[in-house]
């Protein structure tokens, strides 16, 4: 007799994006008949993906080292070799928006699209990151995960959430950079979740700014990780997709002054997010990779 799965905990974010419903169809993987093929050949898809695989692990074996320089040259590093991921996948990433200032505490919120989005926001903004506990169990992402101090959250437990605010809250309070997606859980790209409250609690105990970001790909469902999408399945699916494109849109900080409460400072920053997506064209693939975000500020230059 089969088991029965039990619900999830109505609190549980949920998104109704899945890899069969048109919001987040993936592209075809037959080779097109017209001018081009919709998907890379299988050798270098294989290429591709032993090159993002090596380019991880590298990032593991560096860490012992890396936590001996200064944090300056420490967040140098974790973003070149978020970068050489991003790159490594077969993924260009463009950077738009003008860069937050130099040093000091911010709560980094954006949306989840994919897996990709950790490497995209941190190729640009890098700072301990905030995800699910399941990502700890991941193959080579999720020990790389831990190893570099990201805060897990359980969703299920609710009673240790308070745990992670005050961790979130004690590395802004050192002056660090957090990063999370709010909307806690991942959606297609053509739409979005509201932003959960609680992280933004953080902010609020220290005083820092909430810096929005958007995440952005093209073509659309190549990188949408949603639903039951197995890890495996979506790393095949981009290391196949030819042209597949990142963007992120660095927005105006939200200084926690003006929404001294985290329901106000979440609402702000959800609607930085959503309008930026409502009232922006369609980014191009073709555009020219900036690795300065702070001189990319209107003209689009993408991990």
């Amino acid at each position: 007799m089969n088991r029965a799965v039990p619900a999830p905990p109505p609190w549980l974010p949920t998104a109704p994006c899945t890899p069969g419903r048109r919001c987040a169809a993936h592209p075809d993987p037959a080779p097109a008949t017209g001018t081009g093929a919709r998907t890379v050949s299988p050798p270098l898809a294989c290429a591709r993906l032993a090159a993002g695989l090596a380019t991880v692990l590298l990032g593991v074996a560096l860490l012992p080292a890396a936590a001996l320089l200064p944090a300056a040259g420490r967040l140098a590093l974790v973003r070149l070799w978020a970068r050489a991921v991003v790159r490594a996948f077969g993924v260009r990433l463009a950077v738009t928006g003008v860069g937050p200032p130099a040093g000091g505490p911010a709560l980094v919120v954006a949306n989840h699209v994919s897996w990709l989005d950790i490497p995209v926001v941190a190729a640009v903004l890098p700072g301990r990151m905030v995800a699910k506990r399941e990502v700890r169990g991941w193959p080579v992402l999720g020990p790389l995960a831990a190893l570099g101090g990201t805060l897990f959250i359980d969703r299920d437990g609710l009673r240790r959430l308070p745990g992670t605010v005050r961790e979130a809250a004690g590395a802004l309070a050192a002056g660090g950079r957090v990063v999370a997606f709010p909307e806690g859980s991942t959606w297609c790209g053509r739409a979005g979740g509201r932003f959960r409250r609680a992280l933004f609690q953080a902010a609020v105990d220290t005083g820092a700014d909430v810096q929005p970001v958007r995440i952005g790909y093209r073509p659309q469902g190549a990188a949408a990780y949603v639903g039951e999408d197995a890890l495996g399945a979506s790393l095949w699916r981009v290391v196949r997709t030819p042209g597949l494109a990142a963007e992120i849109r660095i927005l105006d900080p939200i200084p926690v002054v003006r929404h001294p409460d985290r329901r106000r400072l979440a609402a702000a920053a959800y609607r930085a997010v959503a309008s930026d997506s409502a009232n922006r064209p369609p980014p191009s693939v073709h555009h020219r990779a900036s690795s300065n975000p702070a001189a990319a500020s209107s003209a689009r230059t993408p991990s």
